[in-house]
């Protein structure tokens, strides 16, 4: 028999950007083998190339593309979908890619198996099919199919999309529409499946994860669903991604103070530590709060890392306003800072605005941020060492030690001297040495 008749059809998903994209990607990747798709082995040639792209900077945009024009070189033959937040913003720009066959917007994402399993296939299109429907309108979350947990020691689940605050520099809330929620029983039944599979931890994820419930009738909480995720112990603990400074409640830090399922990681945007900037942001709260906000997890929850996202190089931060930023970030107790340069985006207020800040000067104060990051690290790190944590450890090893890689319940990295049966077990350490740049030494304790 003719080898090739026999062959599976294979797909690659190319992902960019967010926790949000990479849930996606995985559900998409799921409902294509269930109609009996196969992932391409890497060097392997693929039938079908998603690139799920990212508009959120510049730089994402332009990488979306690459990506896409790759795929095409890479994979001659294959059908090519450009899909996502990149897609949602230019679709013109994708239209004109030669050799890509579907340009496909946030809205019909979920949609791709299916479209691409339609009898007008791809090869008949003189021009990409675009579809492109508008987000605006989107008011209920797509069920997706259960990605398979195996592929990630920490899977990520999508609760939540959208948002509706439209900060002046950002253009997500373009590509993404409207807040919604994944009503509190699909989430359940979602996190008990994928402890299932064999999932000691779920990331719980969204776009604007704090406003998760609000859409929904009844009207419930992000508080709620963690209450009812750890009274039902459905899994080993979950963990959240980014909620804002004014949607993480005094209730939820208390809950992970008290809670061992509810991770003690907190990841809080502040954008700018100064006053004048936040407000032409229109960020709904000040630095103030910020900070208050910060040493209350701090007192509460002395072991929690807390990560911060910065936004520099805003349109009027004079040294002042990035000097205000530096101290405030400085003076607290932050494990470490994620810094992204001002990019200026269509559709934004912010891209219009004035006094916007020169390249160079953007690139070196993201320098200066990310030297205060690596000090901060090192610094939460040391604080730790002699201290026990549970870890999850990764199915794979650390090729500078030899030891195996894992995550502790305060997103330590850190590297045991363990067999290959602790994979994927919670293994109870000490922390016994300082960051290095694979992560910190530690001890199991069984």
């Amino acid at each position: 028999m003719n080898e090739a008749c026999c062959r599976k059809p294979r797909y690659r998903i190319t992902t960019l950007g967010c926790r949000v994209n990479q849930f996606e990607s995985d559900s998409i990747g799921a409902e294509l083998r269930a109609r009996g798709w196969h992932p391409a082995e890497k060097g392997e040639s693929a039938d079908l190339c998603i690139i799920n792209t990212c508009t959120v900077t510049a730089k994402a945009a332009m990488q979306s593309r690459q990506a896409t024009r790759h795929a095409i070189r890479e994979h001659p033959g294959a059908t090519v979908v450009a899909a996502g937040c990149g897609v949602q913003a230019e679709p013109g720009a994708f239209s004109k890619i030669a050799g890509l066959h579907y340009v496909v917007g946030n809205p019909a994402k979920h949609r791709i198996p299916g479209i691409i399993a339609e009898p007008d296939g791809p090869r008949r299109m003189e021009q990409p099919q675009r579809i492109c429907p508008s987000v605006m309108k989107m008011r209920r979350m797509p069920q997706t199919m259960l990605p398979a947990a195996g592929g990630r020691a920490r899977p990520n689940l999508k609760i939540q999309d959208g948002c509706g605050d439209f900060c002046s520099y950002c253009i997500v809330p373009y590509t993404r529409g409207p807040s919604r929620s994944l009503p509190m029983r699909a989430a359940m039944e979602m996190i008990a499946g994928l402890a299932a599979q064999g999932a000691r931890e779920v990331v719980l994820t969204g776009i604007h994860l704090g406003r998760y419930g609000k859409d929904l009738a009844p009207r419930t909480s992000l508080y709620a669903l963690l209450g009812r995720i750890a009274a039902e112990a459905v899994v080993d603990r979950v963990r959240l991604s980014s909620v804002e400074p004014g949607e993480l409640s005094a209730e939820i830090i208390r809950m992970a103070a008290k809670e061992g399922t509810i991770c003690p990681h907190f990841h809080i945007p502040l954008q700018s530590g100064d006053p004048r900037i936040l407000e032409k942001m229109k960020r709904p709260y000040g630095p103030g709060l910020f900070a208050e906000l910060i040493r209350f997890i701090h007192e509460t929850v002395p072991a929690a890392a807390i990560g911060v996202d910065v936004l520099v190089g805003f349109p009027g931060e004079d040294r002042q306003a990035f000097a205000n930023t530096y101290e405030l970030l400085a003076a607290l107790p932050v494990a470490y800072l994620h810094v992204f340069p001002f990019s200026p985006r269509p559709q934004t207020p912010a891209g219009r605005l004035p006094d916007q800040v020169a390249p160079g000067v953007i690139k070196e104060r993201c320098r200066a941020l990310r030297r205060l990051s690596r000090e901060k690290s090192r610094a939460f790190y040391q604080g730790q060492i002699g201290r026990e944590v549970t870890l999850i450890c990764e199915n794979r090893r650390d090729p500078a030690s030899g030891r195996l890689k894992g995550v502790s319940e305060n997103y330590l990295t850190l590297l045991v001297d363990a067999p290959a049966a602790y994979a994927n077990r919670l293994v109870r350490c000490r922390l016994t040495g300082p960051l290095r740049p694979q992560g910190a030494f530690a001890e199991p304790l069984e």
